[in-house]
């Protein structure tokens, strides 16, 4: 039992040895960390592009709906001034015949 002792203490401490070497841990634990960093700045840059967006959307809708109102406005004043129109050649063509049936 003592001739395996020493080579049991051998094995263990190489083993041992092999396990603490714990640099290509750190190094993808430091990767790793880079790369969450990374994509944290990108999510962030990507959420205030996004939001962004969504206000030159809505500035965009609100432009379009004032438009749409000014052209709803300008279509009123086109029949109101197309009744009057209207109106007036009546008029005129009652004047009209009324002056050739004398």
């Amino acid at each position: 039992m003592r001739l395996w002792a020493p080579l049991t203490i051998v094995l263990a401490m190489s083993t041992l040895a092999a396990c603490t070497d714990l640099t290509p841990i750190q190094n993808d634990l430091k990767d790793l960390h880079s790369q969450v960093n990374r994509l944290s700045a990108e999510q962030g840059a990507l959420k205030i592009s996004s939001n962004n967006a969504v206000q030159s959307a809505k500035g965009a809708s609100d432009a379009a709906h004032a438009a749409a109102s000014k052209a709803d406005q300008a279509l009123a004043l086109a029949q109101a001034d197309q009744r009057s129109i209207d109106a007036t050649n009546e008029k005129i063509d009652r004047m009209f015949r009324r002056h050739l049936s004398k």
